[in-house]
């Protein structure tokens, strides 16, 4: 055998193996801006029921100005938010707030039986259902694509090229939040 055809052979496979690799970290990239694309329509989804329960709100509940206020901050904020984590601080808030909402609403005994609150808070409930999910998917793809970045030999690709790890979206303050009883005083 000559050792030019080894050669050249072994650059080839060392070629495709670069290039099976790279595709596979932009893969895993476009992966996860898609995942992050769909936790961001469930939220828009989310900020864009807000004013309308806040509204339906407002007509039953004289007393509670604090608590629609605050659920309006937590709306604005979450709005405005840039990165991954300060996503999550302002969704950890804004589900407080909405918690607290929900619960001064069990004091009004005409607002729960009005057909559109009741219509707004499923709506709320599914779009929450989705956000979890589109969060599990996102964290899954970010985790895939951190182990090619960190794991040998597509680590030394991945450092080449300039690619970097995201961020997860972790609730870990709502989930400890969720344990304890929503605080409502008249």
């Amino acid at each position: 055998m000559n050792p030019l055809y080894i050669g050249v052979g072994g650059v080839a496979v060392v070629g495709v193996w670069l290039v099976i690799t790279y595709n596979k970290l932009i893969a895993l990239t476009n992966r996860t801006e898609e995942a992050w694309s769909d936790i961001d329509v469930q939220m828009k989804r989310r900020y864009d029921l807000i004013p309308n329960l806040v509204e339906t709100v407002k007509g039953y509940v004289t007393h509670e100005r604090e608590t629609l206020q605050a659920v309006t901050e937590a709306r604005t904020r979450a709005m405005g938010a840039q990165s991954v984590g300060e996503h999550a601080e302002a969704e950890n808030m804004l589900t407080g707030a909405l918690k607290s909402l929900f619960a001064v609403s069990e004091s009004y005994p005409d607002l729960k039986a009005n057909t559109n609150f009741l219509e707004l808070q499923r709506e709320l409930a599914d779009t929450e259902n989705k956000i979890q999910a589109a969060r599990r998917f996102y964290n899954s793809v970010v985790q895939e694509l951190q182990n090619a970045i960190e794991q040998f030999p597509s680590n030394v690709v991945a450092g080449g090229f300039g690619f970097k790890t995201r961020e997860f979206f972790q609730l870990a303050d709502n989930e400890q939040a969720a344990k304890e009883p929503v605080k409502v005083s008249f």
